[in-house]
C-alpha cells in the first residue's frame, strides 16, 4: 500500500510539472527567437510557478515520508525518485527568492539575446565580429572586433554578481558550501572527483598542448607580422580561443571552399537519413537564420518530450555552423529517438554531459575526410591530399578544449567560493596558466561576464569537456562493436544504418533509466575512461613528428 501510495505521488505530482515545464519550454522558445517582452514575462511567470512546486515544503516532507516508510524497490520508479529528490533540493527557497532569481536570470538572458555589439561606431551581430577574427590580417581591426565582442560583459557583470551571492545564499540555507558545490552534487557529479580529473587530463596534455602551441604562435606570428611574445587574445580566431585556429593555410582555404556554397541544412539532412536516423520532422519546427533581436548562439530544446523537438541557430554558410547544425541535430536526435513509454522523468537523456557527447560525435564531422567524402564528393580528392593536416586540426581542436574548460570550471568555482575577490585578474591568470594566451596590457574589465553560461547556464561547462571524453569513448565503442575495426570503418561511421542503430538502442532509448556512468557502461561496455580522448589527442599529434 506504502508502495503504492509513493507511486501515486509521484505520478500525480510530475503530472503538474509536466504541463508547467511544457508551457515553460514553449515560452522559452519564443523569448530567445523573439526577444519580445511579453514572451519574456510569460517565461518568468511559468519558471516561477516551477520552482514553486517543488519549494513546497510540504510536498517535500510528504515526498521525503513516503520514500522512508518504504523506500522503492522497483528500479523505474526509484530512478524517478532520485531524480525527483534533486529537483526538490534545488528548488528549496522562499517565494521571494523564487520571483527575484527567475526574473533576474530572465533579464540577463533578454540582455545577451538582444545585445549587438558596437564597432567602429557600426551595430555589429556576433557571426560579424567572429567573421573578422577567422578572416581579417588588420591587427587593429582584429583588437577592436576582439574589445566589441566583451562589450556585454560589462553590461552584465554586476546584475551577474549579485545573481551569484542569492544563488550562495540558497544554496547556504539547504546546508551546502556555495551554489556551484550544490549544482554539481544535484547533477551526480563530484567536485573533488571532477577537479582530480582536471588535474591528471592537465598532466597528460600538457606537453603536447605546450608543443602544439609554440608551433601555432610561430605561425600567427608570421601571419600578422608581430613577435610571438606580442600575440594577444584578439590574434586566435575566437573571442575566448574555444576553438583552434586554422593555422594551416591549406587546411583553412579548403574548409572554407567547401562550405561556402553549400546547403548546411541538406547536407546534416542527408547524413542524419542515412543513419536511418530521420530529422525533417524537427527541422520543419527549427528556426535557422540570423534575424534581430533573436539569441545569437544556437541550441536544441525538447519542447514536451513526446517528440516536439526543435533547434535554434543562426546558420551561415561556413565550416564553423556546417559543426553546430551537426552538433545540435545530434541533441535532437536523442531527445527525438527517447523511448517515449519511459515515465516523463526518465524520458530524456541520461545526463546532460551524455547528450553533449553524442552532439560533439557529430560536430566533429565536419572537418572529418570521409564525411566530407561522402556528402560532398566534389571534395575528395582534395580532402584526401590534406587528411593528415586535417587530423591534426581536428587534434587541435580537442587540445583547445582541454585547455579551455578547465578555465571555465576553475574560474566559476572560485566565483562561487569568493565572489568578492579580484576576479578580472582571476581570469586572466588562467587563461595565461590553461590556455598560454597573454592578458591585454593594462586592461582591467570583466570580460568573463562576456561568457553567456556563466549567467544563463551555470555550473554547466564541465559537461562539454566529459563530453568529449565520452564522444571519443562512444566512437570507440562504434568502431570495435559494430564496425568490427575494418579498414573501412571510417566511411562507415558516417554512412552506416548500423551505426544510428546502435545509437538509438544503446545510447538514446534508455533515457535517464541509469545513472550516467551505469548508462555509459550500459553504451560501451566501460564508466568513462578518458585515455580514448587523450588517445585521439595524442595520435594526431603524433603524426605532425
Amino acid at each position: 500500500m506504502n508502495y503504492n501510495a509513493l507511486a501515486e505521488f509521484v505520478e500525480q505530482f510530475v503530472a503538474q510539472v509536466e504541463k508547467v515545464e511544457t508551457q515553460a519550454a514553449l515560452a522559452y522558445w519564443y523569448f530567445t527567437t523573439t526577444g519580445r517582452p511579453e514572451h519574456q514575462q510569460e517565461y518568468v511567470r511559468l519558471q516561477i510557478a516551477l520552482r514553486r512546486l517543488y519549494a513546497d515544503r510540504a510536498t517535500f516532507e510528504r515526498f521525503n515520508a513516503l520514500c522512508a516508510e518504504h523506500p522503492p524497490a522497483e528500479a523505474v520508479l526509484a530512478r524517478q525518485v532520485v531524480l525527483l529528490r534533486y529537483q526538490f533540493l534545488g528548488n528549496q527557497m522562499d517565494d521571494e527568492t523564487i520571483r527575484d532569481i527567475s526574473q533576474r536570470e530572465a533579464d540577463i538572458e533578454n540582455e545577451f539575446n538582444t545585445f549587438r555589439a558596437v564597432l567602429n561606431g557600426k551595430t555589429v551581430s556576433d557571426n560579424e565580429l567572429k567573421e573578422i577574427l577567422r578572416e581579417s590580417t588588420d591587427n587593429v581591426l582584429r583588437q577592436r572586433a576582439w574589445e566589441a565582442s566583451k562589450q556585454i560583459g560589462a553590461r552584465v557583470a554586476p546584475r551577474l554578481l549579485e545573481l551569484v551571492e542569492i544563488r550562495n545564499r540558497v544554496a547556504r540555507d539547504i546546508g551546502f558550501d556555495n551554489y556551484y558545490t550544490m549544482r554539481l552534487t544535484l547533477q551526480e557529479l563530484d567536485e573533488a572527483q571532477l577537479f582530480t580529473l582536471w588535474d591528471e587530463l592537465d598532466r597528460q596534455v600538457r606537453p603536447i598542448y605546450q608543443a602544439y602551441k609554440a608551433s601555432l604562435d610561430a605561425r600567427l606570428s608570421a601571419r600578422f607580422g608581430v613577435a610571438p611574445q606580442a600575440l594577444r587574445p584578439w590574434h586566435y580566431s575566437d573571442p575566448f580561443f574555444q576553438e583552434a585556429p586554422m593555422a594551416d593555410p591549406a587546411v583553412h582555404q579548403f574548409l572554407t571552399n567547401t562550405y561556402v556554397d553549400q546547403d548546411l541544412v541538406a547536407l546534416g539532412r542527408r547524413f542524419y537519413h542515412a543513419l536511418g536516423l530521420q530529422v525533417d520532422d524537427i527541422l520543419a519546427r527549427s528556426d535557422l537564420y540570423e534575424r534581430a533581436n533573436k539569441q545569437q548562439h544556437a541550441y536544441c530544446i525538447h519542447i514536451d518530450r513526446k517528440g516536439d523537438v526543435r533547434m535554434l541557430c543562426n546558420l551561415r554558410p561556413n565550416y564553423q555552423w556546417m559543426s553546430t547544425l551537426l552538433h545540435e541535430l545530434g541533441h535532437a536526435v536523442y531527445d527525438k529517438y527517447l523511448d517515449m513509454r519511459l515515465p516523463y522523468v526518465l524520458r530524456q537523456p541520461a545526463h546532460t554531459l551524455m547528450t553533449e557527447a553524442v552532439a560533439i560525435l557529430m560536430g566533429r564531422l565536419a572537418s572529418d575526410v570521409d564525411w566530407i567524402s561522402t556528402y560532398i564528393p566534389e571534395r575528395t580528392d582534395e580532402a584526401r591530399q590534406l587528411e593528415c593536416a586535417m587530423r591534426q586540426y581536428a587534434a587541435a581542436e580537442l587540445l583547445i578544449m582541454s585547455r579551455w574548460v578547465p578555465v571555465m570550471s576553475h574560474f566559476e568555482r572560485a566565483l562561487y567560493r569568493d565572489p568578492s575577490q579580484d576576479l578580472n585578474h582571476l581570469w586572466w591568470d588562467l587563461v595565461e596558466h590553461f590556455q598560454g594566451v597573454a592578458r591585454p596590457d593594462g586592461r582591467d574589465a570583466p570580460d568573463w561576464a562576456a561568457k553567456i553560461h556563466l549567467s544563463t547556464a551555470p555550473v554547466y561547462y564541465h559537461n562539454y569537456l566529459l563530453g568529449e571524453m565520452i564522444a571519443s569513448q562512444l566512437r570507440a565503442a562504434i568502431e570495435r562493436e559494430v564496425l568490427k575495426g575494418e579498414e573501412r570503418a571510417g566511411q562507415r561511421f558516417v554512412s552506416d544504418p548500423a551505426v544510428g542503430s546502435y545509437l538509438r538502442e544503446r545510447v538514446f532509448q534508455p533515457g535517464a533509466l541509469r545513472h550516467w556512468q551505469d548508462a555509459l557502461a550500459y553504451a560501451t561496455g566501460e564508466h568513462l575512461q578518458p585515455h580514448y580522448f587523450v588517445q585521439d589527442v595524442g595520435a594526431a599529434h603524433a603524426e605532425q613528428h
